[in-house]
């Protein structure tokens, strides 16, 4: 096989460098696999073998019996896209340049995990649990298979099973990758999302859990770990094969104030599990490791016990001195931010270092705690201990000198939200109403976060409402978060969501146009606001602002389809044929658009590009009956019978009849 990855000497170097006796080991012994497991929102302290006697966890505490676990690990950013970032590619937020969910996409500078073991040889698989890892986040670079699979095609808030997937059918697709995939190494990478809200537990769980729903999906994820596991057992492979299993971050439950996370960067959020099971080639004398880890460190010390270089890029650490009990030289450094609160409120971002026992949170009201005397961070210590505070603000400020992107330039580049993905991600419960960009500047004159955590939940309960189409409470709850929070950019675009989806589409125009004048970047705002003005009859409205929507995204395909619709109202053709012609240029898989477009040239006369666009909506989305049913119209029309009786084949019953 070329590319192996132990190369003549290579395990001999890797089992001296963990202080075991060398051993002859066959040069054709195969390399080992490799298993990430990433479970979202999981807190350590919910896991039996981190001490919470009442989890039923047993497969994750047996790997962690059977391997090394990390007492002291942290995320960097506690958001399911940025952690997990932080963990494929070794680097920090400031280099990767993803700080939040909000329009970034991982480019093609960085080397992953993936693209690391893909080059090496291995087999490479994924299999997603949520649409916040979507391929379109650029997270899919290096894996061959990448089981995302989710439908950003319908815009209807309500359909949220569409945007995330139980941990059974998760591990299924790997499985059956697995099965057809493990002659040869391989890396493959499960993440399992049942941990994070909403929570819906299966039936088996419910009455067992009803008081705790977040531990029932513990244990319902540590089911389905414990299937992977199983079957690697029954084909030989677990005995060769590095399973490591990482949190991606934690979950607030109520401390500080904060239901879920994301928000605020205390220890319930940022401490996650971290666990690593080695191959039986190797072994490690410690089995519990105190010294403080982050998830930076995770790809580069999979490299390591592999004994593949790690990539120049990465700026994590590799953590196999710790395995083998061997202290770092100085104690570490970990660093912590969350955007959250930049991005899509406009209040100020919190960035943070961990160092010795002393916890520091650079905010405009700042934070110190003793982690040693106060473990959960209830007493600020800033005011009596302002020396301390001053040098861990040097320490921090000298992290982010050190991580950050080389002349400013990160691995991210600016992609746009699409209407249905930010729908999406409002179903999972994230706030993605922002415009700001994922810029890191700080800037001491915006409100505390902790002064507006209050205002941050009622608008959190409120989304919730409104995802559940309680439109008329939703609306109550932002009012009531106006009073306190004055021209507030996501409120105001709540508020017009909500006026739109109750078709009081004068409200919602005055709404958006509040956006629109105190943000007049923001795309999406300017996109609903075209929309409003159609439902509201002002077609002629509605073109300037969905024309001005498009120049502000040029991704917006949505945008560029209804900008068509709205010329066909006012009689204009021509233009709605280049708008459509747009739509689907765009995105060459909207079949919609191409529906649009061949029914527009049909009546232009063009019926032979007609017909090749209505067969672009067919091959987009084979069971669009509509456009079939126009394919078959226009088929008879030009004596195309033949073809046409094919297509009436094809639909398989009368809902394509002409």
């Amino acid at each position: 096989m070329k590319n192996l990855v132990f190369r003549p000497g290579g395990v001999l170097l890797i089992l001296v460098s963990l202080g075991l006796p060398a051993r002859a080991t066959p040069a054709t012994k195969a390399p080992p696999n490799v298993v990430l497991f990433t479970l979202d929102t999981l807190r350590a302290d919910h896991l039996g073998c981190y001490g919470d006697m009442a989890a039923e966890t047993p497969n994750l505490d047996r790997i962690s019996q059977d391997g090394v676990r990390f007492a002291h690990a942290y995320t960097l950013v506690p958001i399911t896209l940025p952690s997990h970032t932080v963990i494929l590619t070794g680097t920090y937020p400031m280099r990767n340049g993803i700080h939040d969910f909000s329009g970034n996409r991982l480019n093609d500078t960085l080397p992953t995990l993936a693209t690391v073991f893909r080059d090496r040889g291995y087999e490479t698989a994924a299999s997603i649990g949520s649409a916040v890892l979507d391929s379109r986040f650029g997270l899919n670079r290096g894996f061959e298979f990448y089981y995302d699979h989710f439908d950003f095609s319908r815009l209807d808030e309500r359909n949220l099973d569409e945007m995330e997937r139980p941990g059974n059918e998760v591990v299924d697709h790997a499985l059956d990758w697995l099965k057809s995939h493990h002659q040869k190494p391989f890396l493959l990478w499960v993440h399992l999302y049942d941990a994070h809200l909403p929570y819906n537990l299966p039936p088996a769980y419910r009455s067992k859990y009803q008081a705790r729903p977040y531990d029932g999906e513990i244990a319902f994820i540590d089911v389905q770990v414990g299937r992977v596991i199983k079957y690697l057992q029954s084909q030989a492979l677990y005995k060769n094969t590095l399973v490591v299993v990482a949190g991606d971050h934690g979950e607030s439950l109520g401390e500080h104030g904060e239901k879920t996370h994301g928000f605020f960067i205390y220890d319930a959020t940022l401490r996650v599990p971290l666990l690593f099971k080695l191959p039986d080639s190797l072994s490690a004398p410690t089995k519990v490791v105190n010294e403080a880890a982050n998830l930076a460190d995770l790809m580069p010390t999979i490299l390591d016990l592999l004994g593949i270089p790690k990539p120049a890029e990465v700026q994590g650490k590799s953590l196999v001195p710790e395995m083998q009990g061997k202290p770092s030289p100085s104690p570490p450094e970990e660093y912590a931010e969350t955007y959250l609160p930049r991005i899509h409120f406009d209040w100020s971002e919190l960035r943070s270092v961990r160092f010795r026992q002393y916890y520091f949170i650079d905010a405009p009201k700042p934070e110190l705690y003793d982690t040693n005397t106060d473990p959960r961070e209830l007493k600020n210590i800033y005011s009596q201990q302002r020396a301390i505070a001053n040098e861990l603000r040097k320490r921090l400020t000298n992290l982010i000198a050190q991580y950050s992107a080389k002349n400013g330039k990160t691995a991210a580049e600016r992609t746009g939200l699409d209407p249905a993905l930010t729908e999406r991600l409002k179903s999972l419960g994230y706030v993605a109403v922002g415009d700001s960009s994922d810029e890191v500047i700080s800037d001491r004159s915006l409100p505390d976060p902790k002064d507006r955590i209050q205002v941050y939940e009622l608008v959190s309960d409120a989304l919730s409402d409104s995802q559940h189409g309680r439109y008329v409470e939703s609306v109550a709850k932002l009012l009531r978060a106006e009073k306190t929070e004055k021209d507030s950019i996501p409120i105001e675009y709540l508020l017009g969501l909500n006026y739109f989806r109750m078709n009081q589409y004068d409200a919602s125009i005055e709404k958006f146009q509040t956006v629109v004048k105190l943000s007049p970047s923001y795309s999406l705002a300017t996109f609903y606001l075209g929309l409003a003005y159609a439902n509201a009859g002002d077609w002629n409205q509605s073109i300037v602002t969905l024309q001005k929507a498009l120049e502000l995204d040029g991704t917006n395909y949505s945008a560029a389809f209804n900008l068509g619709a709205a010329y066909l109202k006012i009689d204009k053709v021509d233009d709605a044929e280049t708008a459509f012609r747009k739509s689907v240029a765009i995105n060459p898989n909207y079949s919609q658009g191409y529906e649009a477009l061949g029914e527009v040239l049909l009546f232009e006369g063009k019926t032979d590009d007609g017909i090749a666009a209505l067969r672009g909506a067919l091959a987009a989305e084979p069971r669009n009956n509509r456009a079939r049913a126009k394919l078959i119209k226009a088929l008879q029309a030009k004596g195309l019978n033949r073809e046409a009786e094919e297509e009436m084949r094809k639909a398989g019953g009368t809902d394509a009849q002409p």
